[in-house]
């Protein structure tokens, strides 16, 4: 049975596998339970006789009430006995984790000291995508940024152009530098290409540069198109005033 506990006696589980709460969600959610409330009790454990409480399942829920400014919220007490698989199970049925929140979280039993075959059995999937996941947190820099920037979340696609990246590096760089979505299909093609001959020689930054001053002004375009795509993004760590400061100057130089 659900009683109401003060928000301010609940915390977080320090180990609990979702790590990533995108702002807009918790907004979402914060509206909805400023309208309705919290219809599904937050399911905590006791910490301690001074009646703090650990949050088992529900974290987003906690948070959401917060900045609804809830001065209480339902609870139900779960088991003592911790169960991580549990909570990845529930995170999953209700919001689903990202690809690296998974991939932590497997880093993490197999740092405990679990095979990947005991990961994949009690996650109830197949072992290859236990190593999918895995390979997530070692991609190289232009890979993680795929990932991050959502150009690619499927751990199988990062995965094979990982392995790809150590023996086509220049034709991976070509893919991930490019716009809009990574396809399997674009990873497939470019897995039957041919390797690059070794003894052929690298063109030099000078030779990719265009001859004339108008290509080499829509290349500097190209690069400060995608550079003010990055700005714009929500949570981007700029300042208005400094892109203020750039679109005026921008608009400057376009009336010249």
């Amino acid at each position: 049975m659900a009683v109401e506990v003060a928000i301010h006696l609940l915390e977080e589980d320090p180990g609990n596998p979702r790590t990533e709460f995108p702002d807009e969600e918790i907004a979402e959610l914060a509206h909805d339970i400023a309208l309705r409330g919290i219809l599904q009790p937050i399911v905590v454990r006791p910490l301690a006789d001074d009646g703090r409480y650990r949050v088992l399942f529900g974290a987003k829920r906690l948070r959401a009430a917060k900045r609804a400014g809830l001065k209480v919220v339902p609870v139900v007490v779960g088991s003592d006995a911790h169960d991580a698989y549990a909570q990845v199970a529930e995170n999953q049925k209700r919001h689903g984790l990202t690809p690296l929140d998974l991939a932590r979280f497997m880093r993490s039993r197999a740092d405990a000291g679990e095979s990947n075959a005991e990961i994949a059995k009690r996650m109830g999937i197949d072992l290859t995508s236990v190593a999918h996941h895995l390979v997530l947190l070692t991609l190289p820099p232009e890979l993680d940024e795929a990932l991050r920037s959502g150009r690619c979340t499927s751990p199988r696609t990062l995965y094979e152009l990982a392995k790809l990246h150590k023996t086509k590096p220049e034709q991976v760089k070509a893919i991930v530098t490019g716009k809009g979505e990574i396809t399997r299909t674009a990873v497939a093609s470019l897995a039957k290409a041919p390797r690059s001959p070794r003894g052929a020689p690298r063109k030099t930054a000078a030779s990719r540069r265009p001859n004339s001053l108008a290509g080499q002004a829509s290349n500097l375009c190209a690069r400060l198109e995608t550079l003010v795509g990055r700005m714009t993004k929500p949570g981007a760590p700029v300042i208005p005033e400094e892109l203020a400061s750039l679109r005026r100057r921008l608009a400057e130089l376009a009336s010249k």
